[in-house]
């Protein structure tokens, strides 16, 4: 329980929502949606200093673009063998 209070203690910094959605979008492969809430929460984070999750939102536009780049791989192969 001491850790839970020292978490929530006030003024500390919060971790941006949208890094959050970004990274576990992009984990999942849902990518326009991981891309979209990865690029609004580098914004936010940049305006509001006291938030956190820069390093989720990269890698979740990261992750993103990974699944874009391997579907587009596979769909070239599959339309390149028929």
């Amino acid at each position: 329980m001491q850790l839970a209070r020292q978490a929530a203690a006030p003024g500390g910094s919060s971790t941006n929502g949208f890094a959050i959605a970004s990274l576990v979008l992009g984990l999942v492969g849902i990518s326009l949606l991981a891309i979209i809430f990865g690029l609004v929460a580098l914004g936010q984070i940049k305006r509001d200093r006291s938030q956190t999750g820069r390093g989720m939102a990269l890698a979740g536009i990261w992750l993103a673009v990974a699944w874009t780049v391997l579907g587009v791989g596979l769909a070239v192969l599959l339309v390149g063998s028929a």
